[in-house]
């Protein structure tokens, strides 16, 4: 069973930065895609950035110019580098990896908190 594990959440104020990172016990080279949701109280899941191993990437209109999500192939890990955060950036971030285009096996870490207040 792959296992995605989420690490670098906590309390910021805003304006501030934060960096997310994910480890798997399998390889992220191996998946399709690898990504970042998050969910806030009372809130659906939503995707925030997303990097496909075709090279393509997306981000949510919210996020766009201000989180870059990054793959680091060498020790296989990825990151959500956020900044200029905002008080609605406050979630539990996901780490979430997709097997396939179609018919997917989805992988997700246990979420990490997020929270952008002064």
């Amino acid at each position: 069973q792959v296992q995605l594990v989420e690490s670098g959440g906590g309390l910021v104020q805003p304006g501030g930065s934060l960096r997310l990172s994910c480890t798997t016990s399998g390889n992220f080279n191996n998946f399709y895609s690898v990504g970042w949701y998050r969910q806030a109280p009372g809130e659906e899941r939503e995707l925030v950035a997303r990097l496909n191993n075709d090279g393509f990437s997306y981000y949510a209109d919210s996020v766009k110019g201000r989180f870059t999500i990054v793959r680091d192939r060498d020790k296989n890990r990825v990151f959500l580098q956020m900044n200029s955060l905002k008080p609605e950036d406050t979630a539990v971030y996901y780490c979430n990896s997709e097997s396939s285009r179609f018919q997917s096996i989805s992988y997700w870490g246990q979420g990490t908190q997020v929270t952008v207040s002064s």
